[in-house]
C-alpha cells in the first residue's frame, strides 16, 4: 500500500521558503519517499470545510504509513522546523492509497 502525504501551504516567507525546500527532498529520501507533485493553487472550487487559505501543495508517497511516520518525525526532518515555521503555515496529512 502506498500512502500519499499531502502538504496545503501558506507561504509567509520566500527566502525561507527557498530555504527549506532545498534541503526537506534530502530527508524525504531518507525514508523511501519522493516528492510527487508541487505547486501554486490557481483555483479553488469548494471549501465547505471553511480551510485556512493555501496558497500551495505538495504531494509526497512512501512505500508504507511506518515509512512516513518516521520521516515526519525524523530528526532530520524536525531539524527543518524553525525554517519551515519561518517560510510557511503547513496543514500536512497522510492518505492511504
Amino acid at each position: 500500500m502506498t500512502v500519499k502525504v499531502i502538504g496545503l501551504i501558506d507561504l509567509t516567507d520566500q527566502a525561507a521558503f527557498e530555504q527549506y525546500r532545498a534541503q526537506v527532498g534530502k530527508t524525504v529520501e531518507g525514508y523511501r519517499g519522493e516528492i510527487t507533485s508541487r505547486g501554486s493553487i490557481n483555483t479553488l472550487f469548494w471549501n465547505e470545510l471553511a480551510c485556512e487559505p493555501f496558497s500551495a501543495y505538495v504531494e509526497l508517497s512512501f512505500p508504507s504509513q511506518e515509512d512516513a511516520n518516521a520521516w515526519a518525525h525524523s530528526p532530520e526532518y524536525q531539524a527543518l522546523l524553525n525554517i519551515r515555521n519561518q517560510a510557511m503555515r503547513l496543514t500536512l496529512f497522510a492518505v492511504a492509497t
